[in-house]
């Protein structure tokens, strides 16, 4: 395995280089909300998860697009449109301060 992982950087440093730093942005999110989870004492998803979900993906899907692998490039194409959609609702909430009806059932 560490042979392949070896052999991979040495072919394409530039494009490996790529992945791993989406994978990292990707991962590391998931980090991101259970430290701010165990800070805030209650599952939270701060606004930066999304945005670290559309930067990794968006490299993610750069390198499978690259690889040439369609069902990576399904997967990180429809990740995404959800992340842009998810942003956009947080912006839209931001600008109205609306309150939902499931918001105030919160907590």
């Amino acid at each position: 395995m560490f042979d392949s992982f070896v052999k991979e950087l040495s072919q394409e440093p530039l494009w490996s280089c790529l992945g791993l730093l989406g994978q990292f942005i990707f991962g590391g999110r998931f980090i991101l909300q259970w430290l701010v989870s165990e800070y805030k004492k209650r599952s939270h998803v701060p606004t930066i998860f999304w945005y670290m979900s559309l930067a990794g993906s968006l490299l993610l899907l750069a390198y499978s697009i690259h690889r040439n692998e369609p069902v990576f490039i399904l997967g990180f194409s429809l990740n995404t449109l959800i992340y842009i959609r998810n942003i956009h609702l947080i912006f839209k909430h931001k600008k109205t301060g609306e309150i939902t009806p499931i918001e105030q059932d919160e907590d």
